[in-house]
């Protein structure tokens, strides 16, 4: 028994924090400066010595392109707010319950708020003595899986009395999450009142000088297209998955094919009706959202293509909840009663 003038102490728990991106607060050029100017001064982002980037970064970057990206968060953003935030709290919520009284479900946005160290804090103070990262990306990536842990682990270091820490893994060819994308491709394809005669896969683009560098990312890409493909190859029939890659940034050579150049090709070639995906994303965002959905449709149909359908990603479905809850509780073994 605890001595009358003891603290209060929690009862113990075991938190599960699912981490993305991040997002502006708000899609205004002041809010997308501060997000922009943390985001692009990440270390696993930019790894450019911080002595020539930061000029940039400060001199150039940050003061031009917030206001382009700001009219490009406002084309997508909901009345909940942004739509990596929104559908990343409503998959925490969707989970709350899914492991027992005793497991808290949580979620944090590597840039922005609410901020990974807060949650880890807060996750600890509410008793959570084991605690199970989870980044939500499908494929590894140094600039995104890795930043992600880092933000836990610098917090962690500061801590007296640190929690138990486990990481989900990357899940890029786990069955749980194939199956998943098979699931819902397949109905998202047979809603279509068209006929694609291709289907693209667009994973966010990566300097090459990463793969060189050992980063896995684009194996992992490659090889969910590959079983993805194979999983659907009786919806697909004689349509290849093509694999492209978005979002390009700056002048070094990106993995390729580049996804808008990809776009812009088909008609030339007779595919004049195409449906586009985004497995490397495990929420809806502006990369999907507007770069796909708005510019993406803009390049094919301004190429000639007369039907365009982006298929949304996983999201807070029943479906991608099933697969992440799935996943965690997997990892979860061994700590669960």
């Amino acid at each position: 028994m605890l001595p009358p003038d003891h603290p209060p102490v929690p009862r113990p728990k075991i938190g599960v924090l699912l981490m993305n991106l991040g997002t502006p607060d708000a899609p205004d050029p002041k809010s997308v400066k501060r997000y922009l100017g943390e985001f692009l001064s990440d270390r696993r982002v930019i790894e450019i010595p911080a002595l020539l980037w930061q000029p940039i970064l400060r001199g150039i970057i940050l003061n031009t392109r917030p206001k382009k990206s700001a009219h490009a968060y406002s084309l997508v953003w909901r009345e909940d707010g942004s739509p990596l935030a929104a559908i990343t709290r409503a998959q925490a919520v969707a989970l709350k319950d899914a492991f027992g009284p005793g497991v808290m479900v949580d979620w944090a946005m590597r840039y922005g708020r609410p901020a990974i160290a807060d949650q880890v804090k807060a996750m600890k103070e509410a008793g959570c003595e084991r605690i199970l990262l989870a980044p939500l990306y499908p494929q590894y990536c140094a600039a995104t899986t890795a930043t992600a842990n880092d933000r836990a682990f610098a917090h962690l270091a500061t801590m007296r009395w640190q929690p138990a820490i486990r990481t989900l893994p990357p899940y890029y060819d786990d069955a749980l999450y194939i199956d998943a994308l098979k699931t819902q491709l397949q109905g998202q394809l047979a809603a279509l009142d068209f006929e694609p005669e291709a289907v693209v896969a667009s994973f966010h683009g990566m300097p090459q000088r990463t793969l060189e560098l050992g980063d896995p990312y684009h194996c992992h890409c490659r090889k969910t297209a590959r079983l993805l493909g194979e999983a659907m190859k009786d919806t697909l029939g004689d349509r290849e998955l093509l694999v492209a890659f978005q979002s390009r940034f700056g002048r070094a050579k990106w993995l390729e094919p580049a996804t808008d150049t990809v776009l812009e090709s088909l008609p030339g070639r007779g595919i004049r009706k195409v449906a586009i995906l985004a497995p490397g994303f495990s929420a809806d965002c502006i990369e999907t959202l507007e770069e796909l959905a708005i510019r993406g449709r803009e390049s094919f149909e301004g190429a000639g293509g007369t039907h365009f359908a982006y298929l949304p990603c996983l999201n807070d479905s029943d479906v991608g909840v099933a697969m992440l809850r799935g996943l965690i509780e997997r990892e979860l073994q061994g700590w669960l009663p």
